[in-house]
C-alpha cells in the first residue's frame, strides 16, 4: 500500500513536468523562429545605396552620405530620426534638387553606416558627429533640417555652434521633455533588451510605420522590408539598444538662447510627438515660425514631400544667408562596392 501510494503520487506529478517541457519547447521554437541575425553589409549596400551614395570616413565610421542637387545652392543637411535612414528624405531631394544643395546622411547606428568606433549614440554624440561631417566636407556654414531625433540633433548642434548654422528646420522634432516610449523602457530592462533586439524586426517595423503615417497606404511592403533590413545592418541593433540605455532626458533650456531663423513643421495627426510640442518649440525659439499639416502624421516630409518641401523652399529663400562650402566631389570617398547598385 505504501509503495502504491508513493508511485501513484509520482505518476500524478508527471503531467506538470510534461507541461513544463511543452512550454519550454514552445518558447524555444518561438525564439528560433523569431531570431534574426545581422545581414551582410555589402549585400545591403548593393541593395539600398545608389549612384549618389558615397561612403566617407567620418570620425572612424564609414558613413553613407548623399550630396545631391544644385552644387551652388545653400547646403542643407538632412538628419533623419531614430530607426530611420537618409531614404526618408528622398522626396525632399527630388522636390528641391534644382535649387538647393542637399546633403543627407545615415547617422551612426542607422542605415548603411553601422557602428561608430566612438561607441556613443546619444543626441549629444550625434551633434558632435555632424560637426565632424561638416569639417570633413569642408562646409563652414549650413542649414540643418532634422526629423524627430534628428530634430533634437539639429537644435543641439545649433545651440553649441551657432556661428555654423544659417537656418534650422524642425520636423516633428524631439526635445520638449517627452517621456521615453514603451519600447525604449523595455529595451532598458536587463536581459529583455539584449534578447529582444535580435527578434524579427519586420513585425514591429510594420506596426511602427502604421503608427507613424496618417495614411495607411504609406505602409508598403517595400518600405517595411527596407526599414527592417537596414535595422539588421551590422551594429545597428546594438547601437539602438545602447542609445535607449544611455540617452538622458533632453534639456530644452538651450532653445531659448537660439537666434537662428527656425521653421517648425508638424503633422497634426502625429501619434508620437503631440502637435502641442510644435508650439512649445515656437515659444522657446525666438522668432520661429510654425506650420501645421492637418492631414499628416509623424513623417510629414514622406507623406507629402511636395507641400512640405515648398514650405522649406519658401523659408530658405526668405531667410538665406551666405554659406561657405565645398562640393562633396572634392572628398575622396570609398565607392568600390557601389558597382551595380540600384535605388
Amino acid at each position: 500500500m505504501l509503495r502504491e501510494a508513493k508511485y501513484g503520487a509520482a505518476d500524478r506529478g508527471r503531467p506538470w513536468l510534461l507541461c513544463l517541457w511543452v512550454m519550454l519547447g514552445a518558447l524555444l521554437s518561438v525564439a528560433l523562429w523569431a531570431y534574426t541575425p545581422s545581414l551582410p553589409a555589402e549585400m545591403l549596400k548593393t541593395r539600398y545605396a545608389n549612384e549618389d551614395s558615397k561612403f566617407i570616413d567620418i570620425g572612424g565610421a564609414q558613413t553613407h552620405v548623399r550630396d545631391q542637387g544644385n552644387p551652388d545652392g545653400i547646403p542643407l543637411v538632412l538628419i533623419h530620426g531614430s530607426g530611420g535612414s537618409l531614404h526618408v528624405w528622398e522626396g525632399w531631394t527630388y522636390e528641391l534638387r534644382s535649387k538647393r544643395r542637399l546633403i543627407s546622411v545615415d547617422l551612426p547606428g542607422h542605415g548603411l553606416t553601422g557602428a561608430w568606433p566612438r561607441g556613443a549614440y546619444t543626441v549629444e554624440a550625434y551633434a558632435d558627429f555632424i560637426e565632424v561631417l561638416l569639417d570633413t566636407l569642408k562646409i563652414e556654414r549650413v542649414a540643418l533640417a532634422g526629423h524627430s531625433l534628428g530634430g533634437a540633433v539639429a537644435w543641439t548642434f545649433a545651440a553649441r555652434w551657432p556661428d555654423r548654422v544659417t537656418q534650422i528646420i524642425l520636423v516633428d522634432a524631439a526635445g520638449e521633455n517627452r517621456e521615453a516610449a514603451l519600447p525604449t523602457r523595455f529595451a532598458r530592462l536587463p536581459v529583455v533588451g539584449d534578447i529582444g533586439i535580435h527578434f524579427k524586426p519586420e513585425i514591429w517595423v510594420r506596426r511602427k510605420l502604421g503608427q507613424a503615417y496618417a495614411d495607411p497606404a504609406m505602409v508598403t511592403d517595400e518600405r517595411v522590408k527596407r526599414t527592417a533590413e537596414l535595422q539588421r545592418f551590422p551594429g545597428n541593433r546594438e547601437a539602438t539598444l545602447q542609445r535607449a540605455r544611455t540617452q538622458e532626458p533632453l534639456d530644452p533650456a538651450p532653445l531659448k538662447k537660439l537666434v537662428v531663423p527656425t521653421l517648425i513643421l508638424w503633422g497634426a495627426k502625429d501619434r508620437w510627438v503631440p502637435v502641442s510640442d510644435a508650439f512649445r518649440f515656437e515659444s522657446d525659439i525666438k522668432g520661429s515660425k510654425v506650420q501645421i499639416f492637418d492631414q499628416l502624421g509623424h513623417d510629414p516630409m514622406e507623406e507629402d514631400p511636395r507641400a512640405t518641401a515648398a514650405s522649406v523652399d519658401a523659408f530658405l529663400t526668405a531667410t538665406t544667408t551666405r554659406s561657405v562650402s565645398q562640393p562633396l566631389s572634392a572628398i575622396q570617398p570609398n565607392t568600390d562596392h557601389l558597382a551595380g547598385t540600384h535605388q
